[in-house]
Formats: C-alpha cells, sequence, structure tokens
C-alpha cells in the first residue's frame, strides 16, 4: 500500500530491500523502464500478488454477470447465462491487459454494475425493445464517450474538479467498497420494503448473525486485520485463500445451501470443488447488436434519454474510480492528477464499447482493483496478469466459482478503510469544499453509486461558492457538469413530461 509521510502527503510505496529485484539487462531494463516498475517503488512479485487480489476480489462478476442479464426482452429471447459469462471473462480480460499494456496502471476492468442492471431493467420493463437493440445503446454511449476523450475534454473535466472533491471522491470510493464487502457477505442486509420499518439496513438476518458463511467472513476479516497490523507480506491476498479454503472445509462438513434456498447460506457461489474444471467459452454473443433499432422501437426521443443516461454513468463512474484507486497507489501528482490519463480514459470508452458490442454490458474500471494495489500493485504489470487470469476464468469457469464471496469480502472491508483514511486530508474549515466532500462520500454507498454521489458534490460545489460569492472560482468546465447532473438526476420527471417513461 501506498506510505503516508509526517505532512500527510501520500508517496509512492517503498520496495523493502529484501523485494528489490536483482539487477538484470536487456529485456527486463526495457520491461522495467516501460512500465515503470522499479520507478514506482514495486517489482514483478508484488505485481503478481497483486493480479491474484484483484481478480480473486472481482471474479465473482463472471458468475453475477450473467444473472444479472438474465431477463428476457420485448421477443422472449434472453442472452444465454453460458455465453454471457464466457464473454463477460473474454471482454474483461481483453480489455484489461490493454489497460496495463498501453496506459500502464494497475486496474483491471469487467462488465459495470449499475450499468448492467440498468439496461437489464430497461428490457425487462420494456416490451418494444431487445437485448441487441439495448447493447446497441451501450455501444453507441462508448463510441461517444470515445470522442469526447479524444477531445480532450473528458481530461479536462477530471482537471477541472477541486483537489478536495477528488480526495472525497477517494474516500467515497471507500466506503462504497466496503459496503459492498459487508452486504455481499450478509454481514449486512437491505431490509425488504414489505417489512415496513424505517431502517433500511439490519446486521444479518433480523439483527442477528446466522449461518457459516457470516463465520467465514468474520474469521478472514479478523485475520486479515491480523495480517495487516502486523505488515505481513501479501495480507490481503493470504486472508482470501485461508478464508477461502475454511469455507471449502466447512461446506464438506455442513452441506450449507446458498442463500437462494436459504437466507443464512451462501451468497451466490457455493465452495465446492465442481465436477468438471474446464469448458470451452461460447462466444456467439458478440457482435449481435443492433445500435440503431432502438431508436425506431423506441422512438428518438426515448432512445437518447436512454443513451445520455448510460454515457453520464459510465463518464463519472471510471473518472472516480481511477482518481480514487491512484491516490490509493500514491500516482497522483501534487495537484491531484494522473499522468498519462487520457490513455485510462480511452481503455475505459473502448470497454464500454467492447461491452456493448459483446452483449455484456459496459465494462468499466473495477473498484475492486484496490485489493490488488493493497497488495502492492503499481503498473500495468499487474493489469496484464489480471487480464490473463480473466481469460483463463472462460476457461476454467467452474473453478473460478469456488471462491466463494464470504471470502473476499474481508479485503474489501479492509480496502475501504485503506482509501476512507484519507478523509483527514480534507479541509474542513472550507464549507464550500466540506458540505460537497461530505454528500460525495457518503451518497456513494448510500445510494450504491459513484456517479450519483460525483453529481451530488458537483452540484453542491457550484451551488455553495455562487452562495459565497465566489462564482468565478469556479471552472467553466464544472459548470457544464453541473448542469449535466442536474438533467441526470430530473431524468424520471423529464421522461414523464415527454411521455416516454
Amino acid at each position: 500500500m501506498s506510505n503516508v509521510n509526517r505532512t500527510g502527503k501520500k508517496n509512492v510505496a517503498t520496495v523493502p530491500n529484501s523485494e528489490q529485484p536483482a539487477p538484470k539487462g536487456g529485456v527486463w531494463n526495457s520491461i522495467d523502464n516501460y512500465f515503470e516498475i522499479t520507478a514506482r517503488g514495486s517489482n514483478v512479485l508484488r505485481e503478481f500478488r497483486g493480479a491474484l487480489a484483484t481478480f480473486f476480489a472481482m471474479a465473482y462478476i463472471v458468475v453475477l454477470n450473467p444473472l444479472i442479464l438474465s431477463a428476457p426482452d420485448g421477443s422472449g429471447a434472453t442472452l444465454g447465462i453460458p455465453q454471457v459469462a464466457a464473454v463477460t471473462a473474454v471482454v474483461a480480460g481483453v480489455v484489461t491487459i490493454v489497460m496495463g499494456a498501453w496506459a500502464k496502471y494497475p486496474f483491471a476492468l469487467a462488465a459495470g454494475l449499475g450499468v448492467n442492471a440498468f439496461v437489464s431493467a430497461t428490457v425487462a420493463t420494456t416490451k418494444n425493445v431487445t437485448w441487441p437493440e439495448i447493447m446497441g445503446l451501450v455501444l453507441l454511449s462508448g463510441i461517444i464517450m470515445f470522442i469526447l476523450v479524444l477531445s480532450g475534454l473528458r481530461e479536462a473535466v477530471m482537471v477541472a474538479v477541486p483537489k478536495g472533491l477528488k480526495t472525497a471522491i477517494v474516500v467515497g470510493i471507500g466506503l462504497f467498497i466496503a459496503i459492498i464487502g459487508l452486504v455481499n457477505a450478509g454481514f449486512v442486509r437491505r431490509i425488504p420494503d414489505a417489512s415496513h420499518t424505517t431502517v433500511p439496513l439490519m446486521l444479518g438476518i433480523d439483527g442477528k448473525l446466522l449461518g457459516w458463511p457470516v463465520l467465514v467472513f468474520v474469521l478472514g476479516l479478523v485475520l486479515t486485520i491480523v495480517l495487516v497490523v502486523r505488515k505481513t507480506k501479501g495480507a490481503i491476498l493470504i486472508g482470501i485463500v485461508v478464508s477461502t479454503l475454511f469455507a471449502m472445509g466447512l461446506q464438506l462438513l455442513t452441506n450449507t445451501p446458498s442463500s437462494q434456498t436459504d437466507p443464512s447460506g451462501w451468497s451466490l457461489m457455493v465452495p465446492v470443488l465442481p465436477t468438471t474444471i474446464f469448458s470451452v467459452p461460447d462466444l456467439s454473443l458478440i457482435g449481435k447488436v443492433d445500435i440503431f433499432g432502438a431508436f425506431v422501437h423506441l422512438g428518438f426521443m426515448s432512445a437518447l434519454l436512454l443513451t445520455f443516461t448510460i454515457l453520464l454513468s459510465v463518464f463519472f463512474d471510471a473518472m472516480g474510480t481511477m482518481t480514487g484507486l491512484a491516490s490509493e497507489a500514491g500516482l497522483l501528482d501534487e495537484n491531484g492528477n494522473m499522468k498519462n490519463a487520457s490513455r485510462v480514459l480511452l481503455v475505459d470508452a473502448a470497454g464500454s464499447m467492447a461491452g456493448g458490442f459483446g452483449s455484456v454490458s459496459a465494462n468499466e474500471i473495477f473498484v475492486e482493483s484496490g485489493a490488488g494495489i493493497a497488495e502492492g500493485a503499481r503498473t500495468g504489470v499487474s493489469a496484464i496478469f489480471t487480464g490473463c487470469l480473466l481469460l483463463l476464468s472462460a476457461f476454467v469457469a467452474p473453478l473460478v466459482a469456488v471462491v466463494p464471496f464470504e471470502a473476499v469480502a474481508p479485503a474489501l472491508v479492509v480496502v475501504g478503510y485503506m482509501m476512507a483514511s484519507q478523509v483527514r486530508n480534507i479541509d474542513w474549515s472550507d464549507i464550500g469544499i466540506a458540505i460537497p466532500a461530505f454528500l460525495t462520500f457518503i451518497l456513494m454507498p448510500f445510494t450504491y453509486s459513484i456517479a450519483n454521489g460525483l453529481g451530488a458534490g458537483f452540484i453542491a460545489y457550484v451551488i455553495i461558492r455562487v452562495a459565497q460569492g465566489r462564482a468565478k472560482e469556479v471552472h467553466v468546465l464544472m459548470w457544464g457538469v453541473a448542469v449535466a447532473f442536474v438533467i441526470y438526476f430530473c431524468m424520471g420527471p423529464i421522461q414523464l413530461l415527454l411521455g416516454t417513461s
């Protein structure tokens, strides 16, 4: 993880002498210079260890994405769970390798949670649209975003964001990662609306911690915290592996079902060795898109609003995520900006296009990359390793499903702490930054959306600076972004007004 000096400023983590790579010549020097491995205080072992941590933390998407996209479209057709699983892994693997090899950052990409749920709900509730048409809108939003990156607008927006809000983004993503871990483990649960309670979340089941899976999470969290406190090399990865082995042992003794049949059961993935390990991926979904069909069946305005919603979500989700992860890795300059940010943004936009073209929804930078960064990943080498593991998972999908959420969740909670600790760097004496920062980092976890937190923070920043008589301090792009988010938050009323809902 990155170090913090006595002044509170982050430095790129240094590698202990025992981990320093041995001097090599020729090819190694070229690789080292290209990826800046030594310059960023890392080595190949740490990059691979970080890749394993990132992969295990995000591998669930290969299983979860097909379930989210399982809704039938207007014609009654479905995408197919095996097909979606295979393409999810392949597309994620390819774009993650590109991120590592070209953008040189330790960021992994995969089908983004939120966008996939949105497009699934759209298909399920709209009778006149098909999966190829909806994925065509995802592809179109990716193309538009790619053009915006090439124009320099997307990177300019990042630079225009005040440093205090960038810090709030890091904190918010940390809290977001933590709540994902707690919910995935069943330690914190959503209370059904039918219960008529004023409390939206609760501890375990009816306020009680029940079931063997929760025990796996609790013991895994304790182990990971102890290892981190003891500064053990590979603490995050060791926690995941030991928790998985413990979960498999418990499953042999207890035969606990999944949460789909028992609320106290395993969340989605049951830690049982599969009967088969290898499978040939079905990639037949690639290319099955209709980029303009939705405009014909839904009407121009309705399809345009859907495209705008998808675009705005992926546009700012990536901006927030990459800023937060780069900050945790100590890869931001003194102004909170990233080197070669345009390359990261281009790969992210390409991921959105690839996800739409492959019918698996927009691929985005995954916040779970923070698990790898906590293990020491600092360069694109880690992303290349992670991408290769994702490609491999397309062929060994049954084996990937052995790692349960409960074994990975402790890592996400600990990483969340690491990122949220930067809250101390926000200037709380400046109310024009403090209130927007607060809204940014509380709404990310509370609404389960990075974009929602960013939107609330940006709008609040503009309003408060105007109220303070300091409107001249607001960058012109922040005005534009604030207006875009106002439209985003008013999308429901706009659709009702236009009769396109």
